[in-house]
């Protein structure tokens, strides 16, 4: 008896990973996290370089895990599926974005930092 899916016209391989390339994705990133934590740990980068450094290794591993687990390539197939992913990653910068700023105005705006404690007790 064959399933619907044991069809071949009804299945699409859209280059799925054997055991291989999800070894090697693996491997890479144990690496890059093997790596992000020595740089940081053994003191190699310096103090104004951590934040730069390490969001350059989380960029390249989520880029290894992209293509590596999710398969995520640059066959025809696959352009709706990577046109949503570019899209929801657009969308989640906008609304950090927009966030960070309606905080950062707010802040500004209603927080008075020019003055002292006593010129605030005594406009109230």
């Amino acid at each position: 008896m064959s399933g619907a899916n044991s069809h071949p016209s009804a299945r699409h391989d859209f280059g799925h990973g054997d055991l291989k390339t999800y070894g090697w994705g693996f491997g890479l990133s144990l690496l890059l996290t093997a790596l992000s934590f020595a740089a940081i740990m053994s003191g190699m980068i310096p103090r104004g370089m951590m934040f730069p450094a390490i969001t350059v290794l989380a960029v390249v591993q989520l880029l290894t895990q992209v293509v590596f687990f999710l398969h995520l390539g640059t066959a025809p197939e696959q352009r709706s599926t990577i046109t949503i992913l570019v899209l929801t990653l657009l969308l989640i910068g906008v609304i950090v974005f927009l966030s960070l700023w309606v905080m950062h105005n707010a802040n500004v705006n209603m927080m008075p930092t020019l003055m002292t404690p006593d010129q605030a007790m005594a406009r109230s």
